[in-house]
């Protein structure tokens, strides 16, 4: 699921926000002290809006990189099997300078999702999976769905990720099981599953309506809510929060009513310079397009 995976953390803090455990506008660093957190990031900035660096990497306006954990290359290869834990990639970010003072600004950092998921196991005693499961995945039914973090062969059947030429600097495709962290891209799915969690979501079969409305607000700068972005069509508003990791991605898609649902997965080999990506971007907004009746806005 790659990045969807963010939508379900964004929907477990929202059903904890209603349990009484968790207030969006507490300073995350009340539930994670050991962290030295600036103050005025809050959990609430699940929008993206905290300037913490991201850990899977940061490209500048003026065209700097600054790399992260390694995603492409020999080093990638190495270590294409690694698991790297929450406490470890909070740590690498925090030792990046901010990309802007809190609330000042907007830039999607996947550091945002794993600080969510570690609030949630602090308040809960639990683990994250087990969170999952008590609040989405057994509500609904969910059996194809579940964390690769732990056991990487726990939920069947699942694409299998490749990377590609470019990745090895091999002229080999790799297998990939990347694993970070579980919680900002380490869900797996069947499209499905995946269906039924965004049209129940969506239709307001998971969260109360105050909180869904919470979700679906988006800031001012890109239209990001909560863990979902929101979308006009010629047909009216779209909800989505598409995903990609090593090797594989997702499409997740829905009306405001959770009426009209897509989900897709789709598998792929790495194209490194992304000559693809411009036809591959026209070709999505046609298919959304069709399936939404109206071109994307």
């Amino acid at each position: 699921m790659g990045s969807s995976t963010n939508n379900s953390v964004a929907t477990s803090v929202l059903l904890l926000v209603a349990e009484g455990r968790i207030s969006l506008d507490a300073p995350a660093d009340d539930y994670l002290p050991e962290f030295g957190l600036d103050r005025r990031i809050t959990v609430r900035m699940l929008q993206h809006t905290s300037g913490i660096f991201n850990h899977t990497g940061e490209l500048y306006e003026d065209g700097t990189i600054v790399l992260g954990v390694p995603w492409q290359g020999k080093e990638w290869v190495d270590n294409r099997f690694k698991t790297y834990r929450p406490e470890e990639l909070v740590r690498l970010s925090s030792s990046k300078p901010a990309r802007f003072a809190p609330g000042t600004g907007w830039s999607y950092a996947n550091t945002n999702y794993v600080l969510a998921r570690l609030v949630i196991e602090k308040v809960t005693g639990r683990s994250f999976a087990e969170e999952l499961q008590r609040l989405i995945l057994g509500p609904l039914g969910m059996t194809g769905a579940g964390l690769l973090a732990g056991d990487p062969r726990a939920v069947q059947p699942r694409l299998l990720p490749l990377r590609g030429r470019r990745a090895g600097a091999d002229g080999r495709c790799h297998p990939s099981e990347p694993v970070l962290g579980g919680a900002d891209g380490d869900m797996i799915s069947t499209t499905k599953d995946l269906h039924t969690y965004f049209s129940a979501l969506m239709g307001g079969k998971l969260l109360p309506a105050e909180l869904l409305a919470e979700m679906r607000t988006p800031e001012a700068t890109v239209g990001y809510g909560l863990g979902v972005f929101a979308q006009e069509t010629e047909g009216g508003t779209v909800f989505h929060h598409n995903g990609a990791t090593m090797g594989s991605a997702a499409l997740m898609y829905s009306t405001p009513d959770g009426g009209k649902t897509l989900t897709a997965g789709l598998t792929w080999v790495d194209d490194a310079d992304l000559s693809i990506a411009p036809a591959f971007q026209t070709a999505q907004q046609r298919f959304v397009g069709e399936v939404f009746c109206g071109k994307l806005g």
